[in-house]
C-alpha cells in the first residue's frame, strides 16, 4: 500500500511540475474571447496577421521607405525612435509592425531570425514598398536586421542596428571575451539567459515562478546606467505593456528571449557585405555604457565586419536613441543626409 501511495504521489508531482512549465494558451486577437482587432493588419501567406503603423510621408511620395523592428516588450506604437513630425520633415516613410506575438500580430511558434526577415519582406511587398527598402532594428529587434542581412540582402537599400542584442553563445566570440561580458550581467539575468539558451522549454516557468528573480527587464529592474533612468519615460507604461503582451507573455517576450539567445543558423560575423559597390550602407550604433548589451562584444563584431559603419556613443546607455536629436541623426546617417552634431566616437 505504501509503495502505491508513493507512486501516486510521484506521478502527481511530475504532472504538477509538467503543468507548471506549460504556458497559458495565447489569446489570439479577433478570436472568441481574445483581444479586439484595432490595428491595420496584413495577412501573410501562412495565414498569420501582422499589425502595423505608418508614419511620415505617403510611401508613393518618397524613395526612402523604412521598416522598423521594435525591441523587447515594445510594439509598433512605441519605439520608432523617429518622431512622426521629424519623419515628415525628413520626407521619409516608416512602417513599424508588431513582431509576432506582440500587440496585435499573431504569434509564430516557429519564429526565428530567418522567419522574421521573410515576414518583413512580405510586409514590404503587400504594402508596395518597391524592390528595395531600408531596415532599422532596436535592441532585440536587431535579430531581425541580422536576419535581413543574411536572407534578403538583395531587398535592402540600407540597414541600421541600434544597440542590437548579442547572443553570448555565438561560437565566434573568444571565450574569455564572452565570459567576461556574460558575468557582468546581473546574476538573475545570467540564469534567465542560461535557461533561454539551454532549456528554452523552461523559459515560461523560469520567468513566472516566484522562487527566483526572473529576467531583470521582466522584473522591472534592468541594468540601466543613470542616464537611461532619465530617459525611462520613453519606455512603455504599465498600461501599454498590458496591450503589448495581451496575447500572452510566452509568444511575445519569452519567445523573444528564446530566439535571441538560442542556437542561430548563422552568425553575424559570417555575413557578407550586401553593398560591395557602395550602393547602400550598414550602420551599427552602440552606447559605451549600455548595461544590457556589452560594448566589448559589439566592438568584436564590427572588427570582424569592417564594412559596417560603427558609431559608438560616449556616455550612451541602452536608451540613448531617445535623447533629443539622436533619432534624427540615426536616420539621416542611414540615408546619407546627415551632418552629425551629436557626440560620437567613430
Amino acid at each position: 500500500m505504501l509503495k502505491k501511495i508513493i507512486v501516486v504521489l510521484l506521478i502527481g508531482l511530475v504532472a504538477w511540475a509538467y503543468q507548471m512549465t506549460r504556458p497559458l494558451p495565447s489569446k489570439i486577437c479577433g478570436s472568441p474571447g481574445g483581444p479586439p482587432i484595432t490595428a491595420t493588419r496584413i495577412k501573410l501567406r501562412d495565414g498569420r496577421h501582422l499589425a502595423y503603423q505608418e508614419i511620415g510621408v505617403p510611401k508613393d511620395m518618397t524613395k526612402h521607405k523604412i521598416i522598423f523592428f521594435h525591441g523587447f516588450a515594445c510594439s509598433r506604437l512605441d519605439g520608432t525612435i523617429l518622431k512622426p513630425e521629424i519623419a515628415e520633415e525628413l520626407g521619409v516613410y516608416v512602417v513599424s509592425f508588431d513582431r509576432p506575438g506582440y500587440g496585435e500580430s499573431d504569434p509564430d511558434p516557429k519564429r526565428t531570425a530567418k522567419s522574421i526577415a521573410f515576414d518583413a519582406e512580405e510586409l514590404a511587398d503587400q504594402l508596395g514598398l518597391g524592390s528595395k527598402f531600408y531596415v532599422v532594428g532596436y535592441s532585440m529587434g536587431g535579430q531581425a536586421v541580422w536576419g535581413c542581412l543574411k536572407y534578403i540582402p538583395h531587398r535592402l537599400a540600407g540597414a541600421a542596428l541600434i544597440n542590437p542584442a548579442v547572443n553570448f553563445w555565438w561560437p565566434s566570440f573568444p571565450a574569455n571575451l564572452s565570459n567576461e561580458a556574460y558575468y557582468q550581467q546581473f546574476p538573475q539575468d545570467q540564469w534567465a539567459l542560461r535557461v533561454a539558451h539551454y532549456t528554452p522549454w523552461l523559459s515560461y516557468w523560469w520567468n513566472t515562478q516566484k522562487w527566483f528573480p526572473p529576467f531583470s527587464i521582466i522584473a522591472g529592474n534592468p541594468k540601466f546606467p543613470p542616464q537611461d533612468f532619465e530617459l525611462s519615460s520613453s519606455l512603455p507604461t504599465p498600461q501599454m505593456i498590458k496591450v503589448i503582451m495581451q496575447q500572452g507573455e510566452f509568444e511575445s517576450i519569452h519567445r523573444d528571449m528564446m530566439v535571441t539567445f538560442g542556437n542561430w543558423e548563422f552568425e553575424p560575423v559570417d555575413l557578407q557585405n550586401p553593398f560591395p559597390d557602395n550602393e547602400g550602407s550598414v550602420h551599427l550604433w552602440q552606447g559605451d555604457e549600455d548595461g544590457l548589451v556589452p560594448v566589448t562584444l559589439q566592438r568584436y563584431i564590427v572588427q570582424r565586419l569592417p564594412w559596417i559603419h560603427y558609431h559608438e556613443v560616449q556616455g550612451g546607455g541602452h536608451l540613448f536613441a531617445y535623447t533629443d536629436g539622436f533619432g534624427e541623426a540615426i536616420f539621416k546617417t542611414l540615408l546619407g543626409t546627415s551632418n552629425l552634431t551629436v557626440r560620437l566616437v567613430e
